[in-house]
């Protein structure tokens, strides 16, 4: 399998080490509400790469616009709501067909995308909103991926399924000191994963800011069986540690 990163005119294919494709094949949803039920009963980094295989061709028409997904341009908002100049480049975390970039509207050289499914990222490669993708799965060590990002973004990665809260500590890894993070969590999920505790962990041992939270609904179209669920969205910057060092996020 590949990724594809974009440099200039150039579109360079990386080999795929750190991610095992081969997962067991699943019938492909019909339905946007197909497909939201289907996404709810992953339970493993394998579950997503099967599940995606089949879904990302019919994913930005029916599920993002079939279901009215308002989650990307809520991440977007907030991030467009607290950033500074300087909270560039940004990481896109489970970026998909790219629906959090082209809700920022911001060039393609201050944006990577990263997501475990292959299939995703080819789409979202099309769209060119881009500086680089790769595929990648997020529950395995992070360290091949440059650390020197401005902001940490995330819409739909943290839902029910595989993902708790423990990528919180390591997508710290991906940033500088500063850095702004815009992490989106189902709050059904939020609660039943207890995430609240790790981000008190994070917070107590001098990781990261206080953190704001901002609830937001996940669709904007009545009438199917999730038209009131709500995410909340975690807005906090990575600290350095440094003793005397602001603890109040922007």
């Amino acid at each position: 399998m590949m990724a594809f990163s974009k440099r200039g005119s150039w579109l360079i294919s990386i080999d795929l080490v750190a991610l095992n494709c081969n997962a067991s094949h699943m019938p492909t949803p019909k339905t946007g509400q197909e497909l939201l039920e289907t996404a709810y009963t992953l339970a493993t980094p394998a579950d997503n790469v099967a599940y995606y295989r089949d879904a990302a061709s019919a994913y930005d028409n029916e599920f993002a616009a079939g279901l009215g997904y308002d989650y990307p341009r809520a991440i977007a908002q907030a991030y467009l709501d607290h950033a500074r100049v300087s909270d560039v480049p940004i990481a896109d975390i489970g970026c998909g067909t790219g629906c959090v970039a082209k809700a920022l509207e911001v060039p393609p050289e201050q944006i990577d995308g990263f997501d475990i499914s292959p299939e995703m990222l080819a789409i979202a490669q099309a769209k060119a909103l881009y500086r680089s993708l790769t595929c990648v799965d997020i529950t395995e060590p992070l360290s091949a991926i440059a650390h020197s990002y401005g902001a940490v973004l995330s819409a739909g990665t943290f839902t029910h399924g595989h993902l708790g809260p423990g990528p919180l500590r390591s997508l710290l890894g991906l940033a500088r000191r500063h850095a702004l993070f815009i992490i989106g969590v189902n709050r059904a999920h939020f609660d039943k994963a207890q995430f609240g505790q790790t981000l008190d962990e994070l917070q107590a041992s001098g990781k990261i800011t206080t953190v704001k939270t901002h609830e937001v609904n996940i669709y904007t179209r009545p009438g199917h069986a999730h038209s009131d669920d709500v995410a909340l969205i975690l807005i906090y910057r990575k600290l350095s540690g440094l003793p005397g060092e602001s603890q109040a996020a922007k």
